[in-house]
């Protein structure tokens, strides 16, 4: 154990900002500021993402042309070297040992150039090369001693004070570089660190510390042996352990947060009035529900009767049947006296539900009103009144519900589409709109299947309900990927399709031709088609850029069917239905996630004709036709949900990282799922004053978990 002086033995360390560690000025701070580093509890929790065994020390005048190894040498003059037309940096320096003397070259490291004085002693990895000993790594090899304040070494450091793990002790942990700061100057900052964290309290109670088997090493062995291994073994159970404490926080926080919705009064919405309405409405439909339908309008009836604020998720299949399930949910609180808001993300989303809903409710004789940003101020001023009366049974809009001015007489359940792009103030502004101090009834919303890990850590402070049945007749669509020698024929049977009378959709990943990102724009590729292709058939042009009133007639027309084929971005994602659309053709479909190009391809074949989804890849790497092959071989998006997770990582399962999910610095899914499994069993049996230690100790970066989710 360190002695007074030299380690902290309080959790505010954490918090400190860096300028507590040696060598560390201002303007450094700065500089880790800027590259996301700006406490010493960030910097040890940025742990290294790999480690390797280091080369065996040569002499210089052993080394062998080509061959890895290591050096330790003293420095005899150094210089900073101009190139021409300076397109990289150069440092030499002329470095020594027993053996003699050689040119030491660094590429692309311009602040070695300081660092490099005469008689200073350093280990170098590198290669003997034409030019010199090219230098890959470096680190100091000679310096102060480390003492204790009774004067002894530190046990776990080098006498020489520098770093664990060089020249052969133990394997090598790689520090990234980050922003305008290298490797080395991370790496020893992680030492200082670890060294002034060496006594800092446990957070974890030592019976899970202590479990058998399961036993993990302390925080601060941890954060020592993540950063400056003593062997491969035990910087793996550090980064377990480290792991393990990350989801243990997010359970905790996700706990806090359900303890929190459900602790404040929502209001009972009486069913033995409303169900009238919504059954007599679901008998009316064309289509029988399916079961997986029946069951999750059954729990959410049941929820919504009682005074404990519902918070569920309801996420499925694409085409299987979400929209009415949440219908039947705001005809059975509307019937019970209370209004209805159900919240979309873009505009064309909204119209889109505000569409559907004025068409499957016409009979009904609910009134619903549609406020976005682009509504006008008579049409306005007019919807605002009919809300605040409670005129209006359903308000379908976008962020616009949350504005100020709207105000609800008696708003009783919110339904939230495509959940995911909403955060979690923005949920809770629309319900805090409820009445009375109650909260509102929350239903969320995704077309997106979220695999279990995910529902885990993201969405854990809510019942989660999965509609994996299809409705009866639905025809599965045929995807192929297609060679760019088959780029003819796959058009040739989208023209069949035109000549039968079907419609045809084409994504394209930009909107505008780029110089610096390679893919087919929307824009461009509508004008060569109308001229290639698809000459002598009417093309239409759809993206995100357009202004809303152009999206509404590029929509409008291609649902009447006077556009044949939609050339168009992601924008036709979601909320897109156009039963007679049989094609789709997705150009650079190797740039999108797995999940993402599920749900485009759900865009079609949703009539009785069924569909074909033609995928055109720019990548002929393997990793791009394992995925494209993945899609083509099966239509269960839950499965393609939980491959998108293992090939592209937690954060990118719609093809960018979404809004809410969450970013862990060491665990990592579905990798980890063992480890947030005990997590959430571990998290049941803690105390309160467990839980307390837990969320004390750590505080930003629990506040942190709590923002990200």
């Amino acid at each position: 154990m360190l002695a007074a002086g030299v380690f902290r033995d309080d959790p505010a360390l954490l918090s400190e900002d860096l300028e507590v560690l040696p060598g560390v000025g201002e303007k450094f701070r700065m500089l880790a500021i800027e590259a996301g580093v700006p406490t010493v509890g960030d910097l040890l929790w940025r742990v290294p993402r790999a480690y390797g065994q280091r080369p065996g020390t040569s002499l210089l005048s052993d080394l062998e042309p080509g061959e890895a190894t290591g050096v330790e040498v003293s420095i005899v003059r150094s210089r900073k070297v101009r190139t021409r037309r300076r397109r990289f940096s150069l440092v030499e320096a002329r470095v020594s040992d027993d053996s003699g003397s050689r040119k030491a070259v660094w590429f692309n490291q311009p602040w070695m150039a300081d660092k490099l004085t005469p008689d200073s002693h350093w280990y170098l990895e590198g290669r003997l090369e034409k030019g010199g000993f090219v230098v890959s790594a470096s680190e100091p090899a000679r310096g102060p001693a480390v003492k204790s304040g009774g004067g002894e070494p530190v046990a776990w450091q080098a006498a020489s004070a520098r770093p664990p793990g060089l020249a052969g002790e133990g394997p090598r942990a790689a520090h990234s570089s980050g922003g305008e700061i290298g490797p080395g100057r991370w790496r020893r900052w992680s030492f200082e660190a670890c060294r002034l964290a060496a006594g800092l309290p446990e957070p974890l109670p030592s019976r899970l510390l202590n479990n058998g088997e399961k036993a993990m090493p302390g925080i601060t062995a941890s954060f020592r042996e993540a950063h400056f291994p003593s062997g491969e073994e035990r910087a793996a159970e550090a980064l377990g352990r480290l792991a393990y404490q990350e989801l243990l926080e997010n359970q905790a926080v996700i706990r806090d947060r359900r303890l929190r919705s459900r602790q404040s009064a929502g209001r009972a919405l009486p069913l033995d009035h409303g169900s009238a309405l919504a059954s007599k409405w679901l008998k009316g439909l064309p289509f029988e529900p399916t079961g997986d339908q029946r069951k999750a309008m059954a729990a959410i009836g049941k929820e919504i009767s009682g005074t404990e604020p519902m918070g569920r998720l309801l996420m499925g299949e694409v085409g299987s049947g979400k929209t009415v399930v949440a219908i039947h949910a705001m005809l059975e609180a509307v019937g019970s006296g209370a209004q209805a808001a159900l919240m979309a993300p873009t505009e064309v989303l909204a119209g889109q539900h505000f569409a559907t809903l004025n068409r499957m409710l016409e009979e009904t004789g609910v009134e619903v009103s549609l406020l976005t940003g682009s509504t006008p101020p008579s049409s306005r001023k007019e919807i605002l009144a009919g809300l605040a009366s409670g005129k209006v049974g359903i308000a379908v809009g976008t962020h616009a519900l949350l504005e100020s001015p709207v105000g609800f007489d008696r708003l009783g359940l919110v339904v939230v589409d495509e959940e995911h792009r909403f955060g979690v103030r923005q949920r809770a502004g629309l319900d805090a709109k409820a009445p009375g101090g109650h909260s509102a009834h929350l239903l969320h919303m995704s077309a997106t299947p979220i695999p279990r890990t995910l529902a885990l850590t993201t969405y854990g402070d809510l019942d989660v309900t999965t509609l994996r049945e299809l409705p009866a007749g639905r025809i599965p669509v045929l995807t192929e990927v297609v060679s760019e020698g088959g780029r003819a024929e796959a058009f040739g049977r989208l023209r069949e399709e035109l000549d039968h009378g079907r419609q045809a959709f084409v994504v394209c990943p930009l909107v505008e031709e780029s110089p610096l990102v390679e893919g087919r724009a929307a824009a461009a590729e509508a004008e060569r088609l109308a001229a290639g292709e698809l000459a002598g058939y009417e093309v239409g042009l759809l993206h995100g850029q357009m202004k809303p009133a152009q999206k509404e007639v590029a929509m409008a027309a291609f649902a009447d069917g006077r556009i044949d084929v939609l050339v168009a971005t992601t924008v036709v994602e979601v909320g897109i239905d156009v039963p007679n659309a049989t094609v789709m053709v997705i150009e650079g479909s190797d740039r999108f996630g797995l999940s993402q190009l599920h749900q485009l391809r759900g865009r079609i074949g949703r009539g009785s004709y069924g569909g074909t989804c033609f995928l055109f890849s720019e990548s002929s790497g393997p990793r791009a036709a394992r995925r494209l092959a993945a899609l083509a071989s099966t239509g269960d998006g839950f499965e393609l949900a939980e491959l998108d997770l293992e090939m592209r990582g937690e954060g990118e399962i719609a093809g960018t990282r979404q809004h809410g999910l969450p970013r862990f610095r060491v665990a990592s899914l579905p990798r980890d799922i063992e480890l947030l499994e005990a997590a959430r069993q571990d998290l049941l049996s803690m105390d309160d004053l467990e839980l307390q230690i837990l969320a004390d100790s750590i505080p930003d970066r629990a506040g942190a978990a709590e923002e990200a989710a």
